[in-house]
């Protein structure tokens, strides 16, 4: 990046990924900043990365279920709730649920080329 750039959110269209979940990003070379929009219900099905990935929960409350717990959710989970930060390491596979309507800020790094390409079918259309 070689320039300062000011960007409102309301300047950039919400994609809509499913009837539940849609989001805003802003990206650079080496980080990505995204708005998530949840509504109570949505899930977002097991997965892992390679990005580092800090999730701050501006409004509302995810349920997150890590690792092992991932693909046969339990008892086992961790509850973020509005004000609050899930740190979450390169390659931990991790699931949520929007327990509520929920304004989810993810930063990445480095950026997810599979959203920038839009190709992250796990979390397009309806399940």
């Amino acid at each position: 990046m070689t320039e300062v750039r000011k960007i409102a959110w309301d300047d950039i269209e919400v994609e809509e990924m499913s009837s539940h979940i849609g989001r805003r990003l802003i990206y650079t070379k080496s980080q990505m900043l995204a708005h998530v929009y949840l509504k109570e219900g949505a899930v977002v099905p097991a997965h892992d990365h390679h990005n580092e990935q800090f999730t701050y929960i501006v409004s509302g409350w995810l349920r997150f279920w890590i690792g092992e717990h991932a693909d046969n959710p339990g008892d086992t989970y961790v509850d973020v709730r509005g004000g609050e930060v899930l740190v979450i390491p390169s390659m931990v596979r991790h699931r949520a649920i929007a327990m509520a309507d929920t304004l989810d800020v993810d930063i990445f790094n480095p950026p997810r080329q599979d959203w920038i390409d839009k190709d992250d079918s796990y979390l397009r259309g309806d399940k």
